[in-house]
């Protein structure tokens, strides 16, 4: 029996038939049949290839989800610790519900606390700030509805990296970077 394969990009590591992996949100561990690409069979698989994974067992592996390591999984929330770089002419505040964009997941999240605008020119970090505004970078605790599957930027830039979208305009309000808790 032919075993339905999952598509997807390797953001992190080295996946190897054979290899046992745990299949996100699900939290059951599988293993790796094969390893395909547009050119055909490969042994291994690294970033920034584009695969099709065949686990032996018949799982449902649908976009968002994520195949990682038992020992490397991503952290999974809802609460974001964020440096974000307005993008926007419009303000962005506390309360400012937006659309994330974080690897192929979209979910609706929230400012929940602006915690300082940076002041590039001298570093300073102005916790009094209540927005920021065009090409600002401040950092910013955002909630999200649906549970994210992340890394910090620093270890995994495909994972620890998102956009903001305004939800009643479509317009890009802001860029981020997930930082480590």
């Amino acid at each position: 029996m032919v075993r339905p394969a999952s598509a997807g990009r390797v953001a992190g590591g080295v996946l190897k038939s054979n290899d046992t992996v745990v299949v996100l949100p699900h939290d059951t561990e599988e293993r790796i049949a094969s390893i395909e690409t547009y050119d055909g069979p490969v042994d291994e698989a690294f970033p920034p290839m584009s695969v099709q994974v065949r686990l032996e067992e018949d799982v449902d592996v649908s976009r968002g989800d994520m195949l990682c390591r038992p020992a490397n999984r991503p952290h999974i929330g809802r609460d974001l610790e964020a440096t974000i770089c307005s993008l926007s002419s419009r303000s962005l505040g506390v309360g400012n519900r937006l659309i994330l964009l974080h690897t192929t997941r979209r979910t609706k999240a929230t400012i929940q606390d602006l915690r300082y605008r940076l002041d590039i020119s001298t570093l300073h970090r102005d916790e009094a700030a209540s927005s920021l505004e065009l090409n600002d970078i401040g950092r910013a605790a955002i909630r999200t509805n649906e549970p994210l599957f992340y890394d910090a930027y620093q270890r995994n830039r495909a994972t620890g990296g998102f956009v903001l979208i305004d939800e009643n305009t479509y317009d890009t309000a802001a860029a981020g970077t997930i930082l480590a808790r």
